[in-house]
Formats: C-alpha cells, structure tokens, sequence
C-alpha cells in the first residue's frame, strides 16, 4: 500500500470511523429522510448525546443533509447527501458480509 492509499484511508475512517456512524449512514439509507427520534428509536444502545454528535459530524463532512423545516413543533429531518448515497452501497456491502460471515459456524482454533 502506498502512502496515498494509506492517506485516503485515514481521511475516510476520520469521517465514518467510530461506534455508530456507519450504522447512521446505514439506517438512514435504509428508510430514507428520517427524523431524530425515529433514527433513535432504531439504533439499539446509541445515546441522544452520540447521535447528536455523530449526526452532527456527518452533517458537517456532507454525508449527511439535515433539514430543519421552521415550524411549530419543530421537525428536522436528516436525508443521505450525493457522497453519502455514494457511500452507502459499500456499506450495504459491508452488511451483506457481515450476515455471511456471521451466520457461518466458526472453526475453533486450538
């Protein structure tokens, strides 16, 4: 691997890395514009404090559009950005993975 591989990965792992960003991206493709409770409802064990954070982060790398519609009570609604979609069919890959691999018995290692 060379060095500006190894920078492209860094930057992109700066940007989703972490416990749950990738699993925002990935619900919020999964049900398209979705609000804040919704999207909490439906991430087990994330935090209002975490979402808001990695919400916010996203949203501040562009992977994320957040839409504050003005009115009484107040509604946002968060939505996947052009670079976000374009993220989100490796993610979808990445789960695919994850349902194969994980559903296989495991050899044991002695």
């Amino acid at each position: 691997m060379n060095k500006m591989q190894s920078c492209a990965i860094t930057d992109v792992m700066s940007v989703i890395g972490g416990k749950w960003r990738v699993s925002i991206i990935w619900h919020i493709g999964q049900e398209g514009p979705i609000r804040f409770n919704t999207l909490k409802r439906t991430i087990t064990g994330i935090t209002t404090i975490m979402l808001t954070r990695s919400l916010d982060d996203l949203v501040a790398h562009d992977m994320v559009i957040r839409k504050d519609y003005q009115e009484n009570p107040p509604r946002v609604e968060y939505s996947l950005s052009k670079d976000g979609e374009t993220l989100y069919p490796i993610i979808e890959a990445l789960n695919d993975w994850g349902e194969d691999c994980c559903s296989r018995p495991k050899e044991r290692v002695d």
